[in-house]
Order: C-alpha cells, then structure tokens, then sequence
C-alpha cells in the first residue's frame, strides 16, 4: 500500500503576486522548499504562477532560498 500525502487545503487566488509573501508560504515547506502540484492539489497552470512567484520573490529577498 502506497503512502499517500496529506493534501492542504489552500485557497486559490485569481492573481499570484510575488510581494503576497504570507500566500506564498502556504506553497513552501519548513525548509523553504516548493511543494509538489500533487501536495498542494491546485491545478498546474496555478502551480506555474506560483513557481515564478516563488522564484520572484526569492530574487528580491522576500522568501529564503533555504531555511535558516
């Protein structure tokens, strides 16, 4: 039997913005790593706005690239 991972329940947003910073910790784990599509159970053209908001966002020093 395959362990299945807990999904979160996140609300979508219309717009993903990369200054959202408190949205886009709910996509992150504790070690500052992006959750998995699968993890998060949004669909994927979300999971791209939310990658590239993530990426921006890292870029301008609002999210860590890791976990201090």
């Amino acid at each position: 039997m395959a362990y299945q991972a807990l999904r979160q329940e996140i609300e979508l947003k219309k717009f993903v913005d990369y200054k959202d910073v408190a949205y886009l910790r709910q996509f992150t784990n504790p070690h500052a790593k992006m959750l998995s599509k699968k993890r998060t159970g949004i669909p994927a053209n979300k999971q791209r706005d939310v990658a590239q908001a993530i990426k921006r966002a890292r870029y301008m020093a609002l999210l860590p690239y890791i976990a201090p």
